[in-house]
């Protein structure tokens, strides 16, 4: 893990990514209804939001494996969301 400002980068990135990969599956499937694309918005809001709180918590004993923790939770997070948006 290099430093705490890189991670945050990293899940505004991935999540950002994944936001706006719904919003050209909204635009490109302008028929179907985006009553499910806005709920993964919601989901993908709320997943960035509770990582970012993660990461800004000072409490926690062994900060670098924290960290790493959130990193890995980022990727399987990230994973599940895509794997929502390929079943739209």
């Amino acid at each position: 893990m290099a430093n705490v400002r890189n991670l945050k980068k990293d899940i505004n990135y991935v999540i950002g990514d994944i936001i706006e990969a719904i919003y050209v599956w909204e635009y490109t499937n302008t028929d179907k209804d985006t009553k499910k694309s806005e709920a993964l918005i919601d989901e993908a809001i709320e997943v960035f939001d509770e990582l970012i709180a993660k990461v800004n918590d000072k409490t926690v004993e062994n900060r670098k494996a924290h960290l790493k923790a959130v990193n890995n939770e980022l990727e399987v997070k990230g994973r599940a969301l895509i794997e929502k948006i390929n079943k739209l």
